[in-house]
Parts: C-alpha cells; sequence; structure tokens
C-alpha cells in the first residue's frame, strides 16, 4: 500500500462541505494540493443509497484522465471523509468504499453544525468518548490499520476537553493520523485557535498530527509548521479564497528551511491588509494568475458537474475576487448570470485578455 504524504510540502485540502467537489479537488491538485478530502459522506446515506450521498464520491478512474483540452487529470491520492454515531453504519460505509476501490478514510468527530452533531455525529462524538472509540475501532477494522484519520476538535466545550486522550487512544487502535482544529465545538469559527494544543498534541502522538484553523494564506501554514511541530497542515478556508494557497506554501518552503519567526507577518495583521503586504507569500494576487484560476475552475466544473456548473461559478468566483478592486460590482454581475453567455461576458468585462491567454 503507498503511504500517504503527510509532511510539511504536502498540503492538503480539506472536506469542504459544499465546497470540495471534483472540480475544486482537480484545480486545487493542479494548484500543488498533495492530497485532497471529499466533502462529508453520510454513512447511512451510503448504506441505503442516498443519490446525493453518491454524487459526493464522483471521482477520476484511479490511473487519471486525459480530458478534451489535452490535459491529463487525476483525482488521487483522495481521502473519504465520513459522519456518523453508529459503529455498524459506519463499518458497512467503509466495507462498501472499500469494494469500490477506494482505500483512504476519514471519520469526521468535528463538525459542529447542529443538523450534524443532533444525530450524535461530528463534534457531538466528543460528548461521548466510549461511542467515538467504538466508532473508530469499528472502522479501523472495516479499513484497515494506518489507512484512516480522525479529524477532532479540542472537546465540546472549554470545561470538557478530550482531544488529547482521544487522540492518543486512537492512535492505540490503529489510526494512521489525526487532524485538529484547536477550537471547541460550541466556538464554531469564532475566536482565536489554540496553537499550543497543536504542539502539544504534535510531541505526545506516535501518529502525524496535521494542523486546521484560521489558515488563511500560505504564510499562516508555514507559521503553524514552525511554530508547532506538526506533520503537516490542511487548507479550508484559505482554498477557498485562492487554490494557489498551495503553490504558494510548497514555493515558501522550497528555501530548505522554514523562516524564522520574524520574517513571518504578524497574524493579529488583519486579513486583508495582510494579503496586500505580505511578500513573503509568494506574489499577491495578479488579474492573470486570478483569470487563470477562474477559467481552468470554469472548465472543469462544466466537465465534471454540468447541472451544478453554473451555480458554481456565481458563488465561488466572488470568493476568489473578494477584496479586490471592482469585486462588489462583478459579484452582482454574476449572480445575475442564468448562462454560460452571460458568464462569459462578465469576465470578459472584469478580466478584458487575461481569460484567453
Amino acid at each position: 500500500m503507498t503511504e500517504l504524504p503527510i509532511r510539511p510540502d504536502t498540503p492538503w485540502l480539506a472536506p469542504l462541505a459544499g465546497w470540495s467537489d471534483l472540480s475544486f479537488r482537480l484545480l486545487c491538485r493542479e494548484q500543488g494540493a498533495a492530497v485532497c478530502c471529499t466533502e462529508m459522506v453520510s454513512a447511512k446515506g451510503l448504506v441505503y443509497g442516498g443519490r446525493s450521498t453518491e454524487s459526493l464520491l464522483a471521482t477520476t478512474p484511479e490511473a487519471g484522465e486525459t480530458l478534451e483540452d489535452g490535459s491529463c487529470v487525476c483525482d488521487r491520492p483522495l481521502v473519504v471523509q465520513i459522519f456518523g454515531a453508529e459503529a455498524a453504519f459506519m463499518a458497512q460505509a467503509v466495507e462498501r468504499l472499500r469494494r469500490r476501490g477506494f482505500c483512504w478514510f476519514d471519520v469526521n468527530m468535528g463538525c459542529s453544525v447542529p443538523k450534524v452533531t443532533k444525530t450524535g455525529a461530528g463534534a457531538a462524538m466528543l460528548r461521548d468518548m466510549d461511542n467515538a472509540l467504538r466508532v473508530a475501532e469499528a472502522v479501523l477494522q472495516a479499513a484497515g490499520p494506518g489507512r484512516v484519520g480522525f479529524k477532532l476538535r479540542l472537546g465540546w466545550d472549554g470545561e470538557h476537553e478530550v482531544h488529547r486522550e482521544l487522540s492518543s487512544r486512537l492512535a492505540g487502535l490503529g489510526a494512521g493520523w489525526v487532524t485538529l482544529h484547536p477550537r471547541h465545538a460550541v466556538q464554531g469559527f469564532s475566536g482565536t485557535p489554540r496553537s499550543l494544543a497543536l504542539a502539544e498534541l504534535a510531541a505526545l502522538l506516535p501518529v502525524p498530527v496535521i494542523a486546521s484553523g484560521d489558515l488563511f494564506t500560505a504564510a499562516d501554514g508555514v507559521r503553524v509548521l514552525r511554530e508547532t511541530g506538526v506533520a503537516a497542515v490542511m487548507y479550508a478556508r484559505g482554498a477557498l479564497r485562492d487554490p494557489s494557497i498551495f503553490a504558494r506554501h510548497r514555493a515558501l518552503l522550497a528555501v530548505g528551511e522554514l523562516p524564522d519567526r520574524a520574517e513571518l507577518p504578524p497574524r493579529e495583521t488583519p486579513l486583508a491588509a495582510q494579503d496586500a503586504c505580505d511578500v513573503l507569500d509568494e506574489l499577491p494576487v495578479d488579474r492573470v494568475r486570478l483569470a487563470g484560476i477562474i477559467r481552468r475552475h470554469a472548465f472543469l466544473a462544466r466537465r465534471y458537474a454540468p447541472r451544478e456548473a453554473l451555480f458554481k461559478m456565481r458563488t465561488v468566483v466572488p470568493r476568489y475576487v473578494k477584496g479586490g478592486d471592482g469585486a462588489r460590482v462583478l459579484r452582482q454581475e454574476l449572480v445575475a448570470c442564468r448562462s454560460w453567455m452571460d458568464v462569459d461576458a462578465v469576465l470578459e468585462k472584469h478580466f478584458g485578455d487575461h481569460c484567453h491567454e
């Protein structure tokens, strides 16, 4: 079995509900993502054959495929993230996925969205460690040691932190890696992630720890690597804003060593201002590169998700241009688009010749 790359120079794309579909994963891979995760898949939905669940598993053949423009794409290595609170269903889901050729899995124990936690899944599992371990054991038995990771938060709230004990026991059961978003479930995405917890976990566990949470730029990712000693980082919202974050991450590490603390801009700097002045984050967002990313994403979306492609581009392009000149007008015009001709006209208006380079 080929090992999953979990190193400082192999940034991952996080599982992003509603966003990390096949076209976006392929875009991120072309920009340097070493590993991609699917959107969160319901174990029960998979066992019962839910149509929406099936669409989340769309991927390329294992060896990849050549597209009509001559480019070659391959959605590997791919980690399927599953969620559920019942060991039997989780095991069945993994067994079915393995029969279909999927090799790597991630169990979500960190999602704080109410529609997930009210079923006892996601971050709600942090309130019932015995059941979390039953689920973990069942999934690991179905998948095999080393093939499963677990995505956690610190605990449900500040009075009930379980990440150290739970992750240690998961590692003892055969977990391949642990991903930590160092916030409590009740925080959602508010407050500041506690990086010290990442450092403590990285020193404690015999398996790789992957950092997640508030990694908006490549400089953020490199800083976390340097300050905590985690094995790798996983980009989520940072990738939604700029898929080239993976290439930027690799470029920062290409010098052979992590920059000193003094060379990294302070995280307290507001995001918009930091993006504007962050010379270490390779190059600022420029219209040529941005137009290329938009054009490529549109091509992949039309190829792999024709029904949703128009809606996807109306929602993702505003994220790419957020904070830039003319972003508000571009967003308004895209929302009004009803056809690809409309989209092409809007992009031509805002990017001109860059859309054809």
